[in-house]
């Protein structure tokens, strides 16, 4: 008797996942390529559902998929990966820190912007918004320019 299959489909909402989730965790090799009905529908194994369950875990800690790659691959291999895994959650409540300490500082440098003095409603003629200006007359070039946390410059 063979093992249970399931369609696409069922093993996105067994995993918890949608169908283009599971594409592009197939296409980087996060499960095997399934194997195909004779109508064409991929099919797969518990296991690979277990494992798809597994990612979905693993991305809601916030692990990259080339880390959930790297700690599935230590798994097939036989070895224990969860050191593995405690030095990444590691590394990324790391990140975590330091993101929140450049957003606040952020938060800070936006409310002192806000309560200095009243904007003038009617700007020198060459000045757009003497809250930004004024703000940014204190800036380092090359250094306060960047871009806020998570924006492109």
């Amino acid at each position: 008797m063979s093992s249970p299959t399931f369609t696409a489909g069922q093993a996105a909402r067994q995993a918890g996942l949608s169908r283009k989730a599971m594409r592009v965790y197939e296409a980087k090799g996060l499960v095997g390529e399934p194997r195909r009905s004779p109508a064409g529908y991929r099919l797969f194994t518990a296991e690979d559902v277990a494992t798809l369950g597994f990612v979905r875990q693993a991305r809601t800690l916030g692990l990259r998929l080339d880390d959930i790659a790297e700690i599935l691959t230590l798994h097939r291999d036989g070895a224990t990966p969860c050191p593995s895994v405690r030095h990444l959650l590691d590394q990324r409540i790391t990140e975590i820190d330091t993101a929140i300490a450049d957003l606040t500082a952020l938060r800070a440098s936006l409310t002192r912007a806000r309560d200095t003095e009243p904007a003038q409603e009617a700007s020198e003629p060459e000045a757009v918004c003497s809250l930004v200006e004024r703000t940014a007359s204190g800036c380092q070039p090359g250094v306060d320019d960047a871009a806020p946390p998570g924006r492109g410059r």
